[in-house]
């Protein structure tokens, strides 16, 4: 795991120098840089050493040296790429990234298709004079680029590409918007709108001033796969096959490796795997909290105990979640406010002390259905059959009267998102479910008017999570929450094979009545036991709401008075002044709306001064 950056074009070496300087945490174990100023190019990179910890230092070359490669991530197929490369070309290390060198020599762009890993990467092609940039089918790890009138420039992090003198600082009022709606920013946009995202599964290159960007992974295409087999058992069985094939391949690690277990049954099935794929114990890792319904540290020690593990638990306080604000979301360079930052933070600093790399679950709901949106979507079917007069002159004011819990997603915050937008179709309704401000309110918050947004692209409910939700929100948490503490994270349910398996189910198999991912709990529950298979899904969320209430407060005084909401011009100071207060009085639960506004200025603190 690493960082990595550069431009093509006008520049220095001290901009390049400046820019590398920013991923310090992605690699803290030592620094590289690749530059040909007669032709513009410039790369720099920061190493997590991982894979041939001695020899692997990037960048890394072909032969006569034409072709350059930086990587961020891991290659998980290297040697058997290897193996077919090693009867035409010389190897001088043993590392996945000179693999990359070879390959692109043999197969061009074409290279990235034969792939299997996390990566975003760069190489420089000497003989073309081009640049090519790639991404991971899923986007595990991140690209962000620039174009400028006199440089291309690109980076793992955004704060790299901002730290080139031709790239501007100006706010996106589209993305501020998708980002209110959504708690993050969907791919290819970012906060400042001369910065764009690559999305994930997508190449591109760049020769002086053309740059094309390709899609060369749809899983859905890669999901068409006529001789899958038809029957429960047999599926089960090639389920178990995959799995234990996706979860051994990244096991690969010249450094310790972990496991995150929170207790449910995404991780423990990893744990699961990996320890049949192990002579000896591996670790786990799981941290616990004060407040007893967001705590899940029990259920974690209990699966760890059944399948043997060596087990870590860590505890924290309220205080020491709260410490990480607001170093944590200044080290974010675009706000995003999904507050399982902050835990997932804390897990990797835990895991850290002893390992360099964990394993996850991170995939598993948005491939199975996991979530309890993909229930309420059930009963919004049904929902929908009454007529709306009743649903909007009684039901919801009825349900809206419900006095508001601030307990970890209480029945009645539930059942309040619920009826405020069932009456919305598709991804617009999961879309509203999951985020923060639906479209409605955007005229009472922004003080401006508020721009339109563009409508949901996704094909599918579940197109929306595996698109838009996984690699613009999940994704980016498990990667700047590890990253902020040095930690390589993988996910073996995001394997293609394994994904494209999943994905080519029939929905039955995933979400069977209203009892989520049927197939994964058929499969493991003899091993894990129904007390951890069928246990309801948790989430690894803190008590926003209670801090919102508490230990919050002095941030929300700070950050979200009129006064300075005034000054801004951003937000209308009596809207916002109304969240707090029926917040704060318990008329209402606003803990979304106002988290989001807070990590927005958290951000805009540092970044836009």
């Amino acid at each position: 795991m690493c960082g990595i950056t550069g431009f093509f074009g006008k520049g220095t070496e001290q901009d390049l120098r400046r820019m590398n300087a920013t991923l310090a945490r992605r690699g803290p174990d030592s620094e590289g840089y690749f530059s040909d100023p007669a032709r513009g190019i410039f790369l720099g990179m920061r190493r997590l050493a991982i894979i041939d910890v001695a020899g692997g230092a990037q960048p890394l070359f072909n032969e006569d040296g034409s072709i350059a490669v930086m990587l961020n991530g891991e290659i998980y197929n290297y040697r058997q790429l290897r193996e077919h490369l090693e009867g035409k070309h010389t190897f001088k290390t043993h590392s996945d990234t000179e693999t990359i060198a070879h390959l692109y020599e043999e197969e061009r762009e074409a290279f990235v298709e034969g792939l299997e890993g996390m990566f975003g990467l760069a190489i420089w092609d000497g003989r073309a004079k081009k640049l090519v940039i790639a991404r991971d089918r899923f986007g595990e790890k991140p690209i962000y680029y620039a174009q400028t009138p006199g440089a291309f420039v690109f980076g793992s992090e955004m704060k790299a590409v901002l730290e080139h003198p031709a790239v501007s600082r100006d706010m996106d009022r589209t993305a501020l918007a998708a980002y209110l709606r959504h708690e993050y920013i969907p791919a290819p946009a970012t906060i400042f709108s001369s910065v764009k995202k690559l999305p994930a599964g997508h190449i591109m290159t760049v020769a002086s001033d053309d740059v094309k960007i390709r899609r060369y992974w749809d899983i859905a295409t890669a999901s068409t796969d006529p001789t899958l087999p038809s029957s429960e058992d047999a599926l089960t069985k090639e389920l178990d096959t995959r799995l234990s094939s996706a979860v051994k391949k990244m096991l690969v690690s010249d450094v310790p490796l972990g496991v995150f277990l929170s207790g449910g049954i995404d991780s423990s099935t990893v744990a699961w795997y990996a320890q049949q794929h192990s002579t000896r114990k591996i670790n786990t890792f799981s941290i616990g909290f004060e407040d007893a319904s967001f705590d899940e540290s029990g259920h974690a020690a209990k699966a760890a105990a059944r399948m043997g593990t060596e087990h870590t638990t860590t505890m924290f306080s309220d205080a020491e979640l709260l410490s990480l604000l607001p170093d944590l979301y200044t080290y974010l360079d675009e706000p995003m406010a999904d507050p399982s930052l902050l835990p997932t933070t804390l897990l990797s600093r835990s895991a850290r002390r002893k390992v360099t790399v964990a394993l996850g679950g991170d995939g598993a709901d948005e491939l199975f259905l996991g979530y309890s949106t993909f229930q309420a979507e059930k009963l919004a079917q049904w929902y929908g059959h009454i007529p709306r007069v009743v649903q909007r002159r009684i039901i919801r004011p009825v349900i809206d009267a419900l006095p508001s819990s601030s307990r970890y997603l209480s029945f009645d915050y539930r059942l309040k998102r619920f009826v405020r937008h069932a009456d919305e179709t598709g991804a617009e309704r999961h879309s509203a479910w999951i985020g923060a401000f639906p479209p409605e309110e955007m005229s009472l918050l922004l003080a401006d008017s508020p721009t339109a947004l563009p409508a949901l692209s996704a094909r599918t409910v579940e197109d929306f999570y595996l698109t838009s939700y996984l690699p613009d929100d999940i994704l980016v948490k498990a990667d700047r929450a590890s990253m902020y503490e040095g930690l390589e994270t993988r996910a073996p349910f995001l394997d293609p094979s394994l994904a494209a398996f999943i994905y080519s189910l029939p929905p039955s198999y995933k979400l069977r009545g209203f009892k989520t991912k049927y197939l994964l709990k058929k499969l493991m529950r003899p091993r894990l036991g129904r007390d951890i298979t069928d246990r309801k899904k948790h989430g690894f969320q803190p008590p926003i709401s209670r801090w919102l209430h508490e230990d919050l407060t002095p941030l929300i005084r700070e950050h979200l008075n009129a006064e300075k909401l005034k000054r801004d011009g951003i937000f209308n100071p009596a809207y916002v002044t109304r969240l707090i207060a029926e917040h704060q009085t318990g008329t209402a639960d606003h803990r979304k709306e106002l988290w989001t506004l807070l990590v927005f200025h958290l951000w805009k603190q540092h970044w836009m001064p």
